[in-house]
C-alpha cells in the first residue's frame, strides 16, 4: 500500500483556497436555490458558467502549486513518472 502524500501549504494560501472554495460552495447553493424557485433557464446557465469559472481558478492556483512545489522536489529526487501523473492530472482538469 502506497503511502498516504501531502502537500504543505502556507498558511495564505490555504486561507485563499478556503474562501475561494466557500465562495464556490455559496454559489452551487445559489444555483440550487433558482432551480427551486424555476428562474429562469439562461440565468441558471449564466451562474453555473460563473461556478465553473471559479472552480477553474481554484484548479489552475493548485495545479501551480503542484507544478512548483509536489513536481520539482519530485523530479529532483529522481522521480521521472511523476511526469505521467502530470499528464493524467493536466487531462482531468481539461475535461
Amino acid at each position: 500500500m502506497e503511502a498516504e502524500r501531502k502537500t504543505f501549504r502556507d498558511d495564505k494560501m490555504k486561507a485563499d483556497l478556503i474562501s475561494r472554495l466557500k465562495k464556490v460552495e455559496g454559489q452551487v447553493k445559489g444555483v440550487s436555490r433558482m432551480v427551486d424557485e424555476d428562474v429562469y433557464c439562461d440565468d441558471i446557465i449564466h451562474q453555473i458558467s460563473a461556478v465553473q469559472a471559479a472552480l477553474d481558478a481554484v484548479g489552475k492556483q493548485v495545479l501551480e502549486k503542484h507544478l512548483r512545489g509536489c513536481l520539482v522536489d519530485r523530479i529532483q529526487a529522481g522521480e521521472i513518472e511523476v511526469v505521467d501523473e502530470l499528464l493524467v492530472t493536466i487531462k482531468a482538469l481539461l475535461k
